[in-house]
Order: C-alpha cells, then sequence, then structure tokens
C-alpha cells in the first residue's frame, strides 16, 4: 500500500466521524464565551453555553429537515434558560420548580418526537433551566443574562446551517470534504397517540424528581447534578431499555472527573477555560455517536468547566459532588429503564405503523 492510498484510508474513515458537528459546537461554544471573558462577564457563561448547545442538533441531516430542527432546538433552549432564569429572579419554591422541570420534560419530549428533532431526551433543557434556576440573580440583569442566551442561540443556529454556503461555494469537493446528509427525520403527526411516547415521558419525570430529591434529602451540594445524570441515562422512546448506558455514564465521568482536576488544579486564566471548552465540545460530539462512556471523558470537564468558570468554587467539593451525584443520579435511571423494561413485558407495546412510526432516533444516535 503506497502513501497516498494509506492517507486516502485514514482520510475516509476521519470523515466518518461527526467532524462538521463537532467543529461547530466548538466554535458555537468558544466565541460567545470569549465575548464573555473579553467583556468581564464571565459570571454568564452559563447562559452563553446553552445557548450555544443550539449548535450541537441537526446532524447528518438536509438543510431543508436541519431548519426545523435547529429551529426547534434554539426555541427550547432559549425558553429552557430564561425559564430558570425567571425561577431565580423570583426565588420560586422547590415546589415550583419541580414543577417547571416535569413541564418542560414532558413539552420537550413531546414537542421533538413529533417534529423529528434528534437528540430527542430533555437533556439539554434539563441541564439549561436547572442550572440557570441555581445561579443567583440578584443584580437586576436578568433580560441582559437572557439576551447572552438568545445571542449565543443564534449564533449557533447560523453554525448549523453554514455548510448550505460551504457546499454551494465548493460544489466540485463537496463529496470529497463533506459528508452526506442521509438522515431523514420526518414530522410525526400521530407520535402523541404512541404509548412509548408517554412511557417515556414517565421514565424521564419519575427519575428526574426521584434523584433530585434523593440529592437533597442527603444534603450533597449541586443537587441539578443527579437530575441531570438520572435523565441522561434514560434512552429515547423505542430505544433499546438497556442499563449499559448507565455504566458508560459512570466509568465516563469518574475518568472526566480526573480530567478535571488536572485541568482545574492550576488554576488557569479564563482563556485556558475556554480553550478547554471547545475542544472538550469537539471531542464529545465527535465521540458520542461512537461510544457513550468515552464522550463523558470530555462531557464531564466540559459541564463542570462552564460551572466553573460561571461561578467558581472550591474544586475539590465541585468534583466530590459530581461523582456522588452521577453515580445516586445513574441509579434511579437504571430503576427507571429496569422499570419500564417490566412494564412493557407485562404490557407489551403495539408496533409502529406507517400512521404512528417510532418515534425514537435511529440507533447510530445513542442520545
Amino acid at each position: 500500500m503506497n502513501r497516498s492510498t494509506s492517507v486516502g484510508g485514514w482520510w475516509r474513515q476521519f470523515r466518518t466521524l461527526d467532524v462538521e458537528v463537532a467543529v461547530r459546537a466548538a466554535i458555537g461554544a468558544a466565541v460567545p464565551l470569549t465575548i464573555l471573558v473579553a467583556t468581564g462577564r464571565t459570571e454568564w457563561a452559563a447562559y452563553a453555553a446553552f445557548g450555544a448547545m443550539t449548535a450541537i442538533f441537526g446532524r447528518s441531516e438536509p438543510y431543508r429537515t436541519r431548519v426545523r430542527t435547529v429551529t426547534t432546538a434554539a426555541v427550547v433552549q432559549i425558553t429552557a434558560t430564561g425559564l430558570g432564569i425567571l425561577l431565580s429572579v423570583v426565588h420560586a419554591p422547590l415546589a415550583v420548580e419541580a414543577a417547571a422541570l416535569v413541564l418542560l420534560i414532558a413539552a420537550v419530549i413531546v414537542a421533538y418526537n413529533l417534529l423529528g428533532v434528534t437528540p430527542s431526551g430533555p437533556l439539554f433543557a434539563v441541564f439549561g433551566l436547572l442550572v440557570c434556576t441555581a445561579q443567583p440573580i440578584d443584580d437586576g440583569t436578568g433580560w441582559q443574562r437572557w439576551g447572552v442566551a438568545w445571542a449565543a442561540a443564534a449564533f449557533a443556529w447560523l453554525l448549523a446551517m453554514s455548510g448550505w454556503i460551504l457546499r454551494r461555494a465548493a460544489p466540485g469537493a463537496t463529496k470529497a470534504v463533506f459528508r452526506d446528509l442521509p438522515r431523514r427525520t420526518p414530522v410525526r403527526t400521530r407520535g402523541w397517540s404512541d404509548p412509548r411516547l408517554w412511557l417515556n415521558v414517565v421514565q424521564n419525570v419519575a427519575a428526574a424528581l426521584l434523584a433530585g430529591a434523593a440529592a437533597l434529602a442527603l444534603g450533597i451540594g449541586h443537587p441539578y447534578w443527579a437530575v441531570v445524570s438520572a435523565v441522561a441515562v434514560i434512552p429515547p422512546a423505542r430505544a433499546a431499555h438497556t442499563a449499559q448506558r448507565a455504566v458508560h455514564r459512570v466509568a465516563g465521568t469518574l475518568v472526566g472527573v480526573v480530567v478535571t482536576a488536572l485541568v482545574l488544579w492550576p488554576d488557569p486564566p479564563a482563556w485556558v477555560l475556554i480553550v478547554v471548552i471547545a475542544v472538550c465540545q469537539f471531542g464529545a460530539e465527535l465521540l458520542v455517536g461512537r461510544h457513550y462512556g468515552a464522550a463523558l471523558v470530555f462531557v464531564t470537564p466540559l459541564a463542570l468547566t462552564v460551572v466553573h468558570l460561571a461561578s467558581p468554587v472550591p474544586l475539590f467539593g465541585l468534583l466530590v459532588d459530581r461523582v456522588l451525584e452521577t453515580v445516586l443520579g445513574a441509579a434511579f435511571g437504571i430503576l427507571a429503564v429496569l422499570a419500564a423494561r417490566r412494564f412493557v413485558e407485562v404490557r407489551p407495546m403495539p408496533p409502529p405503523t406507517s400512521a404512528m412510526p417510532s418515534v425514537g432516533p435511529p440507533a447510530s444516535d445513542p442520545r
């Protein structure tokens, strides 16, 4: 095998990875955060990060489909952050926060599955809601913080659609450089009548509430990590109900915590943290379709670095909380998976039909 053939084979294998979406996600996170650091508003980093998550949607979709997917995701991310900001500003009681969480989970799962959005789970919306709720806002800047989320989401939307211009600017290089866009995610107008969809809603709501309540009862700091971990473990509607995802999450998180300690322990400047966030966002999106546990090695330092950048806290406590609540949340997620598996054994679900197709994403997308 000559050198050119070897390089060509390597390039073809590399192109099978989601490089485009990984680059979009990294740029979408880095640019808004750089602007906030430059303007002395690092405490607003979380709002930019959650708006920027819009860029991870629409992978491998043709642009007529992607515009629907990414627009829906942007609306959801902006709504989740705005709701979190509102709850923080009014100092909402815990019962109100729980009700908002339940409504958001149900609305996102139903909307994403009916509109064919992937990833179809409520993970990113739940993460945005709970972190924004936990951020204290006592300086009257709620609207400005929400504006940051809007701006980041709009920038991410443009990035997600930028390939349409790039492909037309160099049509001759499209096949050689860019991946094909094979994914078809049609609108499922009858999806609301599929019992699998509502089973998925019940799973997520029950696991989230139980994990959050357990974290609060045990007095662990950052209780939202338990909720996020529980939701992350549960597969989308119609996906396989397996506990392997929870094992991958715990193992990947433990390795990611070690990586985070190595990154944050020297107390690097803000611009270094932005580079870390961009690299981790790139790595997470590159690997999430291949191996969930490996992706978590990047997701964990990404999430912890964003939280640390927005509101620095003692590092040891942050890392310990993350590990404990990941294990706690994953345990409740596994229970929800096992309960759903038992339920469908006792009461089998009707098979998908053309009028009521599967509401989950393709098996190649584990989220």
